[in-house]
């Protein structure tokens, strides 16, 4: 058996929502970057799954093609030594003149693959419908996609058509390229149930299946879904008919932490939106990963079932998940680890597929509507251009070297905190070990006490010393410290943070933030570990009255921001891979010493309050700052990078903002100037954006995120929930 191999992809889908069409490769920018080919390219990538979209070449009339985008990507690709794997529709319903429901969709689709075989003869793996049963669940029987039906008939039509498209649009390319093969994909996993449900529980399993079964041909009277199947409005003679075509070549299964399901009739576990019924059992459906004691299928389950149903060769044909950077590569092992343990037992898989390799756009939301949340694959596409990250990296390990991704640690998904619901079907099954730490300096910081929160919740191992454990102007004490934690890399989070104390104490605010910042830069850069060190918006004068970015010059107006400014040049100059985050006005729910919570204690207790109105900051969400910074940590990244939550707000707007959304009176606020409010001169304007990349959400959402994992003092409140 050859090599397992590693293919890629880019998120493709144009799907229609009434009369709103979603392109992502508009929307994630694909379409405007040629040279993303190229950096496909550079991660040893050889086959990648490539669309050549209906919607997008003949949109309005089916013969009416522009060719001009597809002529320049597949002739980049067959310059690049990239093999495509062609797709027509990838969860789209068809241009404008058809849809699923559309009799005459299959020979439709049959044409528009006759024409682009007939343009690229040269191309030999083609996917004419990508996930059929999934995209007949979500436009028929859920009604999230066009045509909006929620008819299980409509679903099966749905899925037929998509079927026969298959078979139509493959007997149209062979007419052209004899030696063509189907590389078909589908959403699979398997669907738990509590015992009274467990009838349905087999049904689900058995119709997310019947995709496959009708192009492999083994869909016929003994069945299990074939009485069904008549029922719902199919006839014997339509559904006998995919017995007499090849079918795939290729079956590809996409994966998803959310492909599990479990259906549990104690309806009182579960939220209500969760609660959905079959006219017989009324019954929650969460994914399985939230609830299943036992807890996921896995990659090798899923291949294994697959083969022994069909026993034709396999691929992975999605890997893709939407967490921190270290979970994305933990996903990634998993499943290419799956995939070789299911070879060891004799099933022929050939690929695993990286996908979604520049992110993908509003997939939380099933593109329904847009709101511009992104998730980054390979690279991240935020910035001017992509940025490879940690997941890249990865990639080429394994294409160059050979080496297994990820740090070892189990992903969230095999850990307790993946359950958000009592375990159901058996006791908890899991590991909770972790890889080599991360050494935090701050242990009793707001900073400190965040990273310790988040690595436990990423399972990032990590070990705290306070300032009183490690001095950090004593070059034997860090060097001790890094002996006996052996960390795989240092947060420095400790520092002078008394802006006001530091005009009369400069000594003390320049040992702490620049003298031993750069000690610990140089032992770090010596001994070869990555370094991240915090700076402040107060190392600009305000002057620009505008957002700063990375490459502004500094101009401290306080002692404290020459320490911040000094620290920034020392640490680079030891230390060029270190990683220098600038930031602003921390806030978060998981301490009170924030203006945050001063604002909240003080209105909730009926007080008044004073605030700045001429001193013009971003507020930073504590939790998607620490977030970030590990995320760049884990990316390699080094340099100066800017991470506040996108916005410029005056801290008395601030005051208001918050004021109204715990219920509390907006009026209480009042405006002071900001000289006459604290001692140390600030800038008017200190408002953070980046020029790298706006990796943190604007304020707004930070916000709703604060409220949302707040909990109001049970006595002396005189405010609303805060939840509003």
């Amino acid at each position: 058996m050859k090599p397992l191999e590693l293919w890629g992809g880019v998120e493709c889908t144009v799907n229609r929502v009434g009369e709103a069409w979603f392109d992502q490769l508009r929307l994630g920018g694909h379409h405007d970057r040629e040279d993303d080919l190229d950096r496909i390219a550079a991660l040893g990538i050889r086959t990648l799954r490539y669309p050549v979209l209906w919607e997008r070449v003949a949109p309005a009339h089916p013969d009416r093609f522009d060719w001009a985008w597809t002529d320049r990507r597949l002739a980049r690709l067959r310059a690049l030594g990239i093999s495509p794997i062609i797709g027509l529709v990838h969860h789209g319903s068809g241009p404008r003149y058809t849809h699923l429901l559309d009799p005459a969709f299959p020979e439709k689709l049959a044409r528009f693959a006759a024409a682009v075989a007939e343009r690229y003869p040269w191309v030999t793996a083609w996917t004419p419908v990508n996930e059929p049963a999934t995209t007949a669940r979500f436009a028929a029987l859920y009604g999230h996609w066009f045509p909006h039906a929620r008819d299980e008939a409509l679903f099966l039509r749905a899925l037929l058509q998509q079927c026969r498209g298959v078979v139509r649009a493959m007997d149209a390319i062979r007419a052209v390229v004899p030696d063509a093969r189907l590389v078909q994909t589908d959403d699979t996993g398997r669907t738990y149930a509590t015992p009274p449900l467990a009838y349905q529980g087999t049904y689900e399993d058995e119709r997310r299946y019947l995709g496959f079964d009708l192009l492999c041909g083994r869909f016929g009277p003994d069945s299990p879904l074939w009485g069904r199947a008549l029922e719902l409005g199919a006839s014997a003679e339509e559904l006998l008919a995919f017995q007499d075509q090849r079918g795939p070549d290729v079956i590809g299964l996409n994966y998803y932490l959310t492909s599990d399901r479990l259906l549990d009739h104690a309806l009182a576990a579960y939220p209500p939106h969760t609660h959905g019924g079959n006219g017989r059992h009324r019954y929650a459906d969460v994914e399985a990963v939230r609830a299943w004691g036992p807890g996921i299928t896995g990659h090798e389950a899923v291949l294994l079932a697959a083969w022994a149903r069909y026993g034709r060769p396999l691929a992975v044909t999605e890997v893709c998940l939407d967490c921190s950077r270290e979970e994305q590569v933990r996903w990634l092992a998993e499943a290419w680890n799956g995939a070789l343990a299911a070879r060891e037992k004799g099933a022929d898989v050939r690929a695993v597929t990286a996908w979604s390799l520049f992110g993908a756009v509003d997939w939380d939301k099933l593109v329904v509507r847009t709101t511009g949340a992104y998730e980054p694959g390979a690279f991240d596409v935020r910035g001017p251009a992509p940025r490879p990250t940690a997941v890249a990296r990865a990639l080429q390990g394994l294409t160059t070297r050979g080496e297994t991704p990820g740090d070892g640690a189990p992903g969230w998904w095999r850990r307790r905190v993946r359950l958000a619901y009592p375990p159901v079907g058996g006791a908890f099954e899991g590991a909770e070990g972790t890889g080599t730490p991360i050494l935090v300096i701050g242990k009793n910081g707001t900073l400190g006490r965040a990273f310790e929160r988040v690595c436990g919740t990423r399972g990032l191992a990590c070990v705290l010393v306070s300032r009183e454990e490690v001095e950090l102007a004593d070059a034997d004490a860090i060097e001790g410290v890094l002996a006996r934690v052996q960390p795989s890399a240092v947060i420095n989070a400790a520092g002078y943070v008394r802006v006001d104390e530091a005009e009369r104490d400069c000594w003390s605010c320049y040992r702490d933030n620049a003298l031993g910042a750069g000690l610990l830069a140089g032992i770090c850069a010596k001994l070869g570990l990555p370094l991240v060190t915090f700076s402040s918006d107060l190392v600009f004068d305000g002057a620009l009255r505008r957002p700063y970015v990375e490459s502004d010059t500094v101009g401290p107006l306080s002692v404290y921001g020459v320490t911040k400014a000094q620290a920034e040049v020392q640490v680079l100059r030891l230390h060029p891979a270190a990683l220098v985050i600038r930031t602003s006005a921390f806030f978060g729910p998981w301490d009170d010493h924030n203006f945050v919570m001063g604002v909240l204690r003080v209105l909730g207790a009926g007080n008044t309050l004073e605030a700045p109105y001429d001193q013009i900051v971003s507020p930073t969400y504590v939790p998607d700052l620490v977030g970030a910074t590990l995320d760049l940590l884990q990316d390699g990244e080094r340099g100066v990078w800017h991470l506040a939550n996108r916005g410029a707000v005056s801290w008395s707007e601030l005051a208001r903002i918050v004021a109204t959304r715990a219920g509390l009176d907006p009026g209480a606020v009042h405006d002071v100037a900001g000289a006459a409010f604290a001692p140390a001169p600030r800038p008017a304007f200190s408002a953070l954006a980046s020029e790298r990349a706006p990796l943190l959400p604007p304020l707004e959402v930070a916000i709703d995120d604060f409220f949302a994992n707040w909990t109001p003092p049970a006595r002396g409140w005189r405010g609303g929930c805060g939840s509003s």
